[in-house]
């Protein structure tokens, strides 16, 4: 299933990594549908005694081929913006399905998403609030809400994916949900349907989730004492995966952790799932172009750079990159993997132990999430193509672009030089 070893050789389900590499070139994005499905199915049984939606969170891969594959299965959807609603519904994703989560969403995004008829927005502050209500009364409708509460939780990950303190920009305090849920009830344009929160990503423990969740108990129950009852609870996502030699919970000890907090309560449970859906699934391929010997250093240089995969500039993130076909007549070295960026953050890996030789293709494992999702064109490069494995058959899911596409929708100057 997913990615493994064959006589030494990686391979995607049942095709060479190489013989992906030589048809459709480097630098590529490679997932396995059987992976993903895995990992989908996983959250599906662990909480499968009791009324659930997964939600799939699409910014960590968007990719059509991998929305409508997970809506064949079920799947609702986290989106982000207005975009990421779009794709939903162009892979065939059910709106009454989706939940609008993010800090900053537009009078135009509301209002699509009241006219496409999504399951919630995760409402994250008074003046969203305000705005949603005005927009739902000028549209006739009510807007569905779940306030997204900030419980103040460390969840012991990364700053830049903690989301869940209250120096975080994401959410409300506990103490002014509360009052926004008395405010919501109020108002003719909402309908009170949820509360929930989402403390951050790559969570390596569920005792966060469950400190959270009994916050976020604690604050439903004095609303329901109000008159004021809701109908679910989301529990966000994050949960993490393993990059190096991390070792995230059990999918079985995660949902046993919530279950055990929710027993004799009827509300429905959302889960915002991403990484730990797709990361795993992906892998990102990239050739050798140059070894470089530097007075000590020696770096193999490569054709992906962090225009495709961001990750290790931004969050200094470690990800596995081993070649493809291992060789015997090449000794190791302890090299620096850099792209082709000129940027000095342009490195894939650090002090990596390869022994490889140019024209070699390398494997960039877990890059499933926020891989392609986060490319760009920087430095003048087109994006990779993303093929989805199926068995022995290979589906490009996106082209790869072309230069022309590069200045698509630029104009140059009217009339004379």
């Amino acid at each position: 299933m997913g990615f493994q070893r064959r006589d030494g050789e990686w391979y995607a389900e049942d095709v060479a990594l190489s013989a992906i590499a030589a048809e459709h070139g480097t630098p590529s994005y490679v997932y396995s549908r059987a992976a993903i499905e895995a990992a989908w199915r996983g959250f599906d049984e662990a909480f499968g005694g009791r009324d659930h939606l997964i939600c799939y969170a699409v910014k960590a891969n968007g990719n059509l081929a991998v929305l409508d594959l997970l809506a064949r299965l079920g799947s609702g959807f986290d989106i982000v913006s207005g975009g990421e609603l779009e794709r939903v519904l162009a892979a065939g994703g059910d709106p009454a399905r989706v939940v609008f989560s993010g800090v900053a969403k537009s009078e135009a995004e509301m209002a699509r998403a009241l006219e496409a008829g999504i399951l919630a927005f995760n409402v994250e502050s008074e003046a969203e609030l305000q705005r949603l209500d005005r927009v739902a009364r000028v549209h006739g409708v009510q807007a569905p809400v779940s306030v997204r509460v900030n419980p103040d939780v460390d969840p012991g990950t990364h700053p830049y994916i903690s989301t869940g303190l209250k120096e975080n920009k994401f959410g409300v305090g506990i103490g002014q949900a509360r009052r926004l849920y008395h405010e919501a009830a109020a108002m003719a344009g909402i309908r009170l349907t949820g509360a929930g929160f989402h403390i951050g990503s790559q969570l390596m423990d569920v005792a966060p989730v469950a400190d959270a969740l009994e916050r976020l108990l604690t604050l439903v129950d004095e609303l329901a004492a109000a008159g004021i009852t809701l109908s679910h609870f989301d529990l966000g996502g994050g949960m993490g995966i393993r990059y190096r030699d991390e070792e995230p919970p059990a999918l079985t000890d995660y949902a046993a952790a919530v279950l055990a907090r929710l027993e004799g309560r009827p509300q429905r449970i959302l889960l915002e799932p991403g990484r730990a859906i797709v990361g795993n699934a992906g892998v990102m391929l990239t050739r050798v172009e140059y070894l470089k010997h530097n007075e000590g250093h020696d770096f193999a240089v490569v054709d992906a750079g962090m225009n495709d995969l961001l990750r290790p500039a931004l969050y200094g993130a470690w990800q596995a990159i081993e070649p493809v076909r291992p060789r015997q007549d090449v000794p190791p070295r302890r090299y620096e993997v850099v792209g082709p960026v000129c940027e000095s953050a342009d490195t894939l890996g650090s002090g990596r132990e390869l022994g490889v030789a140019e024209g070699d293709v390398l494997a960039v494992r877990s890059a499933g999430a926020y891989g392609f999702v986060m490319a760009s064109n920087y430095n003048g490069r087109p994006r990779p193509p993303e093929l989805l494995v199926d068995g022995d058959q290979v589906h490009v899911v996106r082209e790869r672009e072309t230069p022309t596409e590069l200045w698509r929708g630029e104009h140059r100057l009217p009339g004379r030089r």
